[in-house]
Order: C-alpha cells, then structure tokens, then sequence
C-alpha cells in the first residue's frame, strides 16, 4: 500500500532526500562508536543549573503567559535584547528589524518561501552548510557553486559570475555565506572581501543571506565586522542562533532583516509554527538580562579552544603525509582534504568498522560529483580523550588505504602519495 500512496507526493516532495549529517547523528547510539560527525555542542558546556533557576523563576513570576501562545514576531523583550547585543557589534537594527525564530535554520525555510520560485538560483560557496543546500533544495532551487579558498568565498570568481548571472531574465535573489568560520571548511571571510560583497549586491541588485552561528567562538584572532555591519540599504538578512552559545535544545534563534523583508518572513512563520516556543524564549531573554551570557561565551570559548588544540595535535601525530587540513580561528569543524581520488565515502565505511565517524564532503557540495576526497571533523562534542583516540583509529584506517594503493587515476598520483604508499605512513601535513 505504502507505493501506491507515494504517488501523491509532490515533485518538490519527491525530491527531498534525507539529510546525511543526520543519518549519521544515529550513530551515536552504537557502543563505542567515537563520532566527529554532527555538529553538536558539547553537554559540558549547558548551563543546566541556571537555566533551572530561570525556568522555575518565570514560571512562578508569569506561568500563565510563559505557557501560553506568542506572537509570531517573538517575545518583545526578547527582541529588544537581541537588538541591542547587535547594536554593540556595529549593527544598525532595532526591534522592529528583529523576528525569533526556531533555531536559525528556520530562516532558511522561511527565506525560500519568500524569495524561492522554482528553477531560480542561490549562489553558495563550495563547500557550504549541507541543510541550506537541502533547504532551498526543498523549494526547487538551483544553485550556482562558487569555490571557496583559505579566505572563504573565491571573490574574483564570484565578481565574474555575478556579472553574467545578473543578465539572465532571473538573475539570483540570493547568495548564502558564512563568513566567520563557515561550516564546513572553517574559513573566515577578511574584511576587504565583506566590503566587496555588500558592493556587488548593491550593484547587482541580490540579497545577501548571512549565516553566523559561530561568530561570537573566536579562538584566535581579532572580530571582524559583520556584513550586517556593512550595509546601509538593507540588503543584507542576518541570521544567528542561541543554540551554540546556551542551548540547542531551547530552539531558538533570531533573524535580522530590512522591514519590508521582515514582514513577509512574519507572515511566512505564521503558516509554519504560529510562534517560536515561548517559555524557551523567555529563558533565553533572562539569561541574556541576568547577565549570564557573555560569561557563558567565555567558558565555551575556553573549552573549545582546548579540544581544537587537541585535534590539531591529534592530526599532525596521526594523519598520513599527503593529506591538508585547515587551522580554523574559531567555530566546531575541520575541514580535511585526502589525497586527490580517494573517496572519503568508501573511507567511511572503513572507518564505521574501527567505530568513529565522520561526514563525506561531498554532502556539503551542490554538484555531488565534487568534493569525493575531503571530510568534516566535528572537535567540539567529542571528549579530550576520545578526540586523540578517534584521530589514532581514522589515521590506521586513512594508513591502510593509502597502503592497499585506492582506486585512484593513475595520472592524478603526486610524489608525495607515491612516496606515502612506498612506506612513508606516518607523517606530518
């Protein structure tokens, strides 16, 4: 019965394939299994005890409203704290420019409902975060890949598409970026490059969407402005989230964006959730008034400055020469190149038989042709000692690969593979 029903799918429900980061969340559950996998935050840092108090706190001060339905814009003053944490970053918002949403990912979704017909273009870097691939996918987009480089987007690259794609009779609405340590490559945008971006739109007339879960997990470094902190025509829509700074579980995230734009994001949200969960809302509010929230940063920033040290030394001890592996100044991800023709996929399912985990790059690519040596390590949700043990296992296993000699393109080997598969199996990137 079951295929006889899917016949009443929709093409765009026909189309939507589950996501692979997700899938392999699964994996969790398996005895022993190490995963660098998701990008989870680590427990150690949810502040379980104060969101107690919080919670206890609200619901004796104001159950009856923390329990009840909300508006779709959010939680007023909510919004207004949200908006003045902005304002202290250089960006020219208020509350009116403010709408809570359920996680950031909504945003995307709500972004493709109001800028998406079918067949038209996003243009996303390549690599780029795997669900808003998967996102604007939902809603028949097409995507126009632009590589990325240690600086993110390729800009010179970029300059030259946009010019020819802006003469098409549908030029794209929408260019998704994540500037600060962008999921999954982990490199960050420099500012003389922002400043271009927020040109050419003006220029070539798109919206930029700005993803920026990672921004406020700086390791190194100094901050670098915002796109939002660039515009001056409300071309760019900022979306963040408190799911890497307190919670993911509290779902909740916001989006700012020009008044025009924010209304039909409003209007969108009310057909999908009705409102944002109120009682996580008026958490995260306290937490942020209460004055809990930067110190909160500060301790995650602490703790994940310290397991990406350990990762790194984990790969230069472990990992096989021939492999290159970006540094990244902040965020939760690795991004790994292997040898040019391994398939980290076939890789994976060696590795699954040593119990650690990770993702294919190719799920982070809109062409799934490209991306088939690299991967993405998570060092965020993985104990200390379980990073360096599930380096020690993917290293035996990236080893034993390179020595059994993959099916690589004979024309593609380098010296250095050569040299790796001859018995140099232990080496330094």
């Amino acid at each position: 019965m079951a295929n006889r029903l899917t016949r009443h799918f929709s093409d765009r429900a026909k189309e939507m394939r589950a996501s692979e980061v997700r899938e392999l969340l699964k994996l969790l559950q398996v005895p022993d299994m190490i995963s660098f996998a998701g990008g989870l935050p680590n427990p150690e840092t949810f502040p379980a005890n104060i969101i107690r108090e919080i919670a206890n706190d609200v619901l004796m001060r104001d159950g009856a409203q923390a329990l009840q339905y909300g508006i779709t814009e959010g939680y007023a003053p909510l919004r207004e704290a949200v908006a003045e944490r902005m304002r202290k970053k250089g960006m020219d918002v208020s509350v009116e420019n403010i709408l809570i949403v359920s996680g950031s990912q909504q945003v995307i979704d709500l972004m493709a409902k109001v800028f998406i017909d079918p067949k038209d273009t996003v243009v996303v870097t390549a690599p780029t975060y795997l669900t808003a691939l998967t996102g604007f996918g939902a809603f028949q987009a097409t995507f126009e890949s632009i590589p990325i480089d240690a600086h993110n987007m390729r800009m010179d690259i970029f300059e030259e598409r946009i010019a020819r794609l802006a003469k098409r009779a549908n030029p794209p609405e929408i260019v998704y970026v994540l500037p600060n340590f962008q999921n999954p490559a982990g490199v960050t945008m420099p500012e003389k490059n922002r400043r271009r971006l927020v040109d050419l739109a003006s220029e070539y007339d798109f919206i930029i969407l700005e993803d920026d879960p990672y921004g406020e997990l700086r390791y190194v470094g100094k901050d670098i402005p915002a796109l939002k902190c660039l515009d001056d025509e409300g071309r760019v829509v900022y979306m963040s989230t408190f799911s890497k700074t307190l919670s993911p579980g509290l779902r909740v995230g916001w989006v700012a964006a020009d008044p025009d734009i924010l209304k039909k994001l409003i209007i969108s949200k009310q057909s999908t959730d009705v409102c944002t969960n109120v009682l996580g809302q008026r958490i995260a509010h306290e937490y942020v008034v209460r004055g809990h929230i930067d110190e909160q940063i500060e301790r995650i920033k602490k703790i994940y400055s310290r397991k990406l040290g350990i990762m790194l030394r984990g790969m230069d001890e472990f990992m096989p020469k021939g492999l290159d592996w970006v540094r990244p100044e902040g965020g939760m991800f690795l991004w790994v190149t292997l040898p040019e023709g391994m398939d980290s996929s076939e890789l994976l399912k060696s590795a699954l038989k040593k119990r650690v985990a990770f993702v294919s790059g190719k799920a982070f690519f809109a062409d799934p042709r490209e991306g088939l040596n690299t991967m993405r390590l998570n060092f965020t949700h993985p104990s200390d000692d379980l990073i360096t043990e599930g380096l020690r296992r993917l290293g035996s296993v990236i080893n034993q690969e390179i020595v059994s000699g993959w099916d690589r393109p004979p024309e593609s080997v380098d010296r250095k593979m050569e040299e790796a598969v001859k018995g140099a199996l232990i080496g330094k990137s």
